[in-house]
């Protein structure tokens, strides 16, 4: 496991996401929310020290038990699913920051409830969230999160934990002697792409290999974010496209793990921005249940590039985080069904209305699900003046 220079490093790296993901400072007094699956209690001591060294009032919460979360689906009653403890509001209306370490001790012991459940207890905490995008829109707040390793995640992966643990530490070079300046310069790196990118006025993007066929419009007003401190770690550079201009078949060949379901080989096809059609090697029946839980999760709201040069993370870990940012021989590209990211709008996201959203082609739904794709691609952008130009070729940004 991690030795006590690991956790202090990794501490190190979250605060660092936690500040660079935010558009304003820290101040003392204000509050950040330290959220934890129970093995990862360690790390969070911590984050909590660092947190009280900066004069910031932290609030910690351990998440429910695996077997809490089962009975949860299992037993509660419609009030109960529903439910929002007295304070949340409140708490979320204040929150400046929020940390979440993952530790899953179970990623398949929600497969035998209704996926239906699980989705009306998600549409019915949307609101928190729409508070959080708010307050992150002005300035007030910023998130990340970050893995713990478990025998869970290093079973469902195939390998053993020393080979797990091993492969976060690589990602997020917590081997070097000052990780976040390594991540300052990959912050640097990236946002020069992300300038060329921005730069480039787009109609379409076609993504193309062994078995994607995908056309994708950005939009109006698009901006591809990332490498933003959101994520530890995160190569990803991303936008959320015009939701209406997606067609064409695409093929996730990573795994996925799902509210507590395991989904393999899901294969998408689009007509006129919207999924006609799933099929996967496994699961195939939550994941037609997942594009149902709301008019929006049969739709894009994302859409993702990793570029190889940047990321150390080279084999399947039973963990989107670490999936969806996936380096190896020819880098990855994503796409999430349901929730866009509105703070790619190319102005000021907190004064974006709903009608607003809706005309420019944001997607709404209480789903956000990653599926990755990891073969050997080419990204052509098909530009408003008549020209294309490759962007994107074998796990390389051709900038």
């Amino acid at each position: 496991m991690f030795t006590e220079d690991h956790l202090n490093k990794y501490g190190d790296i979250l605060i660092w996401g936690l500040k660079t993901a935010r558009k304003g400072r820290f101040k003392k007094g204000e509050i950040v929310f330290i959220q934890y699956d129970p093995p990862a209690l360690r790390l969070a001591e911590v984050i909590y020290a660092k947190l009280m060294d900066m004069g910031i009032n932290p609030v910690h919460r351990m998440t429910g038990t695996s077997r809490m979360e089962k009975t949860f689906y299992s037993k509660a009653d419609k009030r109960q699913l529903l439910f929002i403890p007295p304070g949340e509001k409140e708490l979320y209306e204040n929150l400046n920051g929020r940390i979440f370490l993952r530790a899953p001790e179970s990623l398949t012991h929600l497969k035998d409830i209704d996926p239906k459940r699980i989705g009306k207890v998600l549409v019915a905490r949307k609101f928190l969230r729409d508070i959080l995008d708010k307050r992150e829109a002005s300035g007030l707040y910023s998130w990340t999160l970050c893995t713990y390793p478990t025998e869970e995640l290093a079973s469902q992966a195939k390998t053993d934990m020393e080979t797990y643990v091993s492969q976060i530490i690589k990602a997020c070079h917590l081997d070097g002697e000052d990780p976040s300046s390594r991540w300052d310069e990959i912050y640097r790196n990236t946002t020069e792409i992300k300038k060329w990118l921005n730069s480039l006025k787009v109609k379409l993007f076609h993504i193309e290999s062994e078995n994607v066929d995908l056309k994708i419009t950005p939009g109006e007003k698009r901006l591809w974010k990332g490498i933003s401190g959101h994520n530890i770690p995160s190569f990803e550079v991303f936008m959320s496209p015009d939701w209406r201009g997606t067609s064409g078949k695409f093929y996730a060949n990573l795994p996925s793990f799902r509210s507590g379901n395991y989904v393999e080989e899901v294969r998408l096809h689009f007509e006129k921005g919207v999924v006609k059609k799933i099929e996967a090697k496994e699961g195939e029946v939550f994941a037609a249940e997942q594009i149902k839980i709301d008019r929006g999760a049969s739709r894009v709201g994302e859409f993702s590039l990793t570029d190889r040069r940047f990321s150390r993370i080279d084999r399947f870990m039973a963990d989107t985080l670490f999936d969806e940012n996936f380096g190896g021989p020819y880098g990855n590209c994503h796409i999430a069904l349901g929730a866009s990211y509105t703070d790619t709008y190319a102005g000021d996201p907190s004064s974006l209305t709903d009608r607003d959203k809706k005309m420019l082609g944001f997607n709404e739904s209480a789903l956000h699900w990653d599926l990755v794709n990891t073969e050997a691609k080419r990204v052509t952008a098909y530009l408003t003046s008549g020209k294309k130009t490759v962007i994107y070729e074998n796990g390389i940004f051709m900038y």
